[in-house]
């Protein structure tokens, strides 16, 4: 649930930012971005830290050298949060991410299956870690392509 606090809390954040002034935040697009990149490095700071073993336990057998993977996946997620505030490289890392966010998904259903926990809590069950993955997916979406 932090990812999601950190996405929408940033996001509003960024928001007052703009209203107050800050032409850097004057767009809702460019708030999105910065959230979604704030989500991105609390996510990849995980891979890391005290919650690193947590992560590799997540990892489905099938896939070797769990430790490798949530290390790579780390680095990506640092890569899509400075991709994501270019706004050259700022639709290909939002596709990227995406594709990544799905591509870990698995780790997801395992947790929730095996009723793993992170950091000494829970991880939330498949039907609500679905919802929020579709959430975070969306988020990064639209901050590569916002609307015209």
């Amino acid at each position: 649930m932090a990812p999601l606090v950190a996405l929408v809390a940033s996001f509003v954040l960024f928001r007052l930012f703009g209203q107050v002034g800050f032409i850097a935040f004057a767009e809702w697009s460019t708030c999105l971005q910065a959230a979604v990149a704030i989500m991105l490095l609390l996510t990849a700071s995980a891979h890391w830290g005290k919650r690193r073993a947590d992560l590799i336990r997540m990892v489905p057998p099938l896939f070797p050298k769990a430790e490798w993977i949530v290390t790579v996946t780390g680095w990506l997620e640092i890569a899509g949060a400075v991709g994501i505030l270019l706004p050259a490289t700022s639709p290909a890392a939002s596709i990227c991410l995406a594709l990544l966010l799905i591509a870990m998904f698995p780790a997801n259903v395992r947790a929730a299956r095996l009723k793993l926990t992170i950091g000494g809590r829970p991880t939330p069950r498949l039907a609500v870690r679905t919802v929020l993955q579709l959430v975070f997916v969306a988020a990064i979406l639209l901050a590569g392509f916002p609307p015209a």
